[in-house]
C-alpha cells in the first residue's frame, strides 16, 4: 500500500508539470503573496490608490492641500470547475500504475488547460473599456500593421514597455514570419515574449458545459456571439490571475465503498480578471466574421 501512496503522489506532481507546459496563460500567474486574502473563501481583496494631481505654490501659503484615497476593491472569484475519475484497481496494478498515471497527465492536457486558457482569454476580452479591434487580417504586411497600431495604442496610454505578451494564433504569426525581417523585427522586439495560442482556444465569448443535465461531455465551446480572436497583448501588471488548482484526494480500493476503484478528484479553482484602473494594458484584435 506504501508503494501506491509513493506513485500518487509523484503523480500530483506531474500535474504542476504537464500544466506548465500545456498552458498558454501560466505566463500571466500573479504572486499569491501580493494579494490579500478576502473574509470569506471565494474573494480577495485589492488595494486601490487614487491622489489629486499637482497644484500652483503660493510663497505665502505654501502647498496646496491634497487628498490621497485608499479603498479596497474585493474581487470574487470566478472559476471553479472539477472532476472525478475511477480507475479499476486491477487495471492500475497490471499496467504497473501507467493506467492512472495517464488518464491524470492527458486530462490536464487535452482538457483542462486548454478549457483554463480559452476561459481567461474570453474573461479578459469581454472587459470593459479595455483597447478592441476588429479587423480581418489577410497577410503578414496586415498583421505587422495591426501590431504597430497595439504597440501605439499601448504607448500613447502610457502601459509600461515592459512584461507586455503577445498572443496570437500561429496561422498569423506564421504569416509574419513570412514578411522580409527587416519589416517585423522592430514590431516583434516590442514585446516580452510571444506564444502562439491555437485558434480553439481563442475566442472572445465561451460556454462552459456543467458536465451534467444533457451536457455530460463537460468543457467549454465558444458562444454562438463569439468572435475569433487574431491576437491579443497582454501588459501583466493589468490583470489578476490568481489559479489554484487542487488535487482534493485519491481514495484507494480499499476505502472506495461503491466499486474496487481508485478515485481521483481533480478541482480548478480561481480568478482571472483586470484592475479597473489598468484596462489599457489589454488589447484585444479579432475578425469580425
Amino acid at each position: 500500500m506504501a508503494n501506491s501512496i509513493t506513485l500518487f503522489k509523484k503523480y500530483i506532481a506531474l500535474l504542476d508539470e504537464v500544466y506548465k507546459v500545456s498552458a498558454k496563460t501560466n505566463e500571466l500567474d500573479g504572486d499569491p503573496a501580493l494579494v490579500q486574502a478576502g473574509a470569506n473563501a471565494n474573494e480577495i481583496i485589492v488595494p486601490k490608490i487614487d491622489m489629486q494631481g499637482l497644484g500652483n505654490y503660493d510663497r505665502a501659503k505654501g502647498y496646496p492641500n491634497g487628498d490621497v484615497t485608499l479603498t479596497n476593491e474585493t474581487v470574487k472569484f470566478n472559476y471553479d470547475r472539477g472532476r472525478a475519475f475511477n480507475v479499476d484497481n486491477m487495471d492500475n496494478e497490471e499496467t504497473a500504475g501507467i493506467a492512472f498515471g495517464k488518464l491524470a497527465s492527458e486530462f490536464i492536457r487535452t482538457k483542462t488547460a486548454p478549457e483554463l486558457d480559452a476561459f481567461r482569454f474570453a474573461t479578459y476580452a469581454s472587459v470593459s473599456g479595455i483597447s478592441s479591434v476588429e479587423a480581418a487580417l489577410e497577410d503578414g504586411a496586415a498583421v505587422i500593421a495591426a501590431l504597430r497600431a497595439a504597440t501605439n495604442a499601448m504607448d500613447e496610454a502610457e502601459v509600461a514597455d515592459t512584461q507586455r505578451y503577445l498572443f496570437i494564433t500561429p496561422t498569423l504569426y506564421g504569416m509574419v514570419e513570412d514578411v522580409d525581417k527587416t519589416k517585423s523585427t522592430n514590431v516583434m522586439a516590442r514585446f516580452e515574449k510571444v506564444i502562439l495560442v491555437p485558434q480553439t482556444r481563442f475566442y472572445t465569448k465561451i460556454d462552459l458545459k456543467s458536465g451534467e443535465d444533457g451536457q455530460e461531455v463537460g468543457g467549454y465551446e465558444k458562444n454562438s456571439a463569439g468572435k475569433n480572436i487574431n491576437f491579443m497583448v497582454i501588459h501583466k501588471p493589468a490583470v489578476l490571475q490568481y489559479p489554484k488548482h487542487t488535487v482534493n484526494k485519491i481514495i484507494s480500493p480499499e476505502e472506495n465503498q461503491k466499486s474496487d476503484s481508485w478515485r481521483f478528484m481533480f478541482r480548478a479553482y480561481g480568478l482571472a480578471d483586470v484592475y479597473e484602473n489598468k484596462v489599457k494594458g489589454i488589447y484585444l484584435h479579432a475578425n469580425p466574421s
